[in-house]
């Protein structure tokens, strides 16, 4: 078990620190053997069967199969990675990032504008505490 970080209370944040980094290794590798043409398509031939190449979790394995890009982040994933697979399911970055919302009706137009609106509203956002007490 690792020492508490200062951003540990930020919500929504996961930090690719070096326990994430090894926690996350081989389902980081699977995204990037995505860039070869030929993994690829062995992956959109049986996608079970071409994670089982890669000795992920259980847990991880599901995340990608479901594509639950939270999850992801959360089981060790490099954003830079995972962003692989959207590409692989042709999907833009806000697409990704509005499944990442946490609002399950939040579409790709919703999430473009409220970035240009300025973001999620601080309050409420600066910390888990804040979270628990608001």
């Amino acid at each position: 078990m690792r020492e508490t970080r200062d951003y540990d209370d930020i919500p929504g944040t996961y930090i690719f620190d070096g326990e994430h980094s090894r926690a996350g290794y081989h389902l980081n590798m699977f995204c990037m053997s995505l860039n070869e043409v030929v993994n690829r398509q062995a992956f959109a031939d049986n996608q079970s069967t071409y994670l089982d190449r890669y000795p992920m979790t259980v847990e991880q394995k599901t995340a990608v199969l479901d594509r639950d890009w939270l999850a992801m982040l959360r089981l060790g994933g490099n954003i830079y990675y995972t962003f692989k697979i959207a590409v692989f399911d042709q999907l833009s970055m806000q697409h990704v990032a509005a499944l990442m919302s946490g609002n399950a009706a939040m579409t790709v137009d919703d999430f473009r504008q409220m970035m240009l609106a300025g973001g999620r509203p601080i309050d409420g956002n600066r910390s888990k505490k804040e979270q628990q007490h608001g």
